[in-house]
């Protein structure tokens, strides 16, 4: 005997599926450090989702979808014995412009984008996966304590210590290089890839 979803069921997968796929992967991806790899590991995320009932995760579908999906990207991690890589930046994908900007602003933009992207990068890893989960794919606190395991008071020390380092590492480096100053948690949050 198989199992047959029911209709709404099936509408409430199809709905997380549209909804949290492309989020899932740059997560899995960034942790993993191999885009196969990734994709493995939120098919594995989106098998389970398919065993759970939809009442029992009532307003906590994100939160339960990105913690399985961590704990899912870690053990593949572990088992191979490797560390994260940093995901590649796809800053030029991340525009819904019709018209490309001039190639000054362009160049200056990228250059501005991958400076962000560095300091992001030598923040303690805590202080990235909260960052990105808090900018990248818009969790709550709340949701990034569960995912993470972390105390909320600690997913907002850690969020706001990180964002406070970029932002003095970059006004240094403004000081040095002539950087543009005043970058904000949105402007982060616009290049994170």
């Amino acid at each position: 005997m198989s199992f047959k979803p029911v209709p709404r069921t099936a509408d409430w997968m199809s709905s997380a599926l549209e909804r949290f796929e492309s989020r899932l992967l740059r997560y899995a991806q960034r942790i993993v450090g191999d885009s196969e790899e990734a994709r493995d590991v939120v098919q594995d995320t989106f098998l389970k989702l398919c065993r759970q009932n939809p009442e029992e995760l009532n307003g906590r579908l994100a939160q339960w979808l990105y913690t399985v999906c961590r704990n899912q990207a870690l053990d593949v991690r572990r088992r191979q014995g490797r560390r994260a890589a940093a995901a590649p930046d796809d800053v030029a994908n991340s525009g819904g412009f019709s018209r490309e900007p001039p190639p000054p602003e362009t160049a200056a933009r990228s250059d501005s984008v991958a400076q962000i992207h560095h300091e992001l990068d030598r923040l303690t890893p805590d202080q990235q996966e909260c960052i990105r989960l808090k900018f990248q794919h818009e969790l709550s606190y709340q949701e990034i304590s569960a995912v993470t395991g972390l105390s909320v008071s600690n997913v907002g020390f850690l969020i706001h210590t990180g964002l406070k380092c970029v932002r003095e590492r970059l006004a240094r480096r403004a000081a040095r290089e002539s950087f543009p100053e005043g970058v904000s948690p949105a402007v982060i949050h616009r290049t994170l890839p």
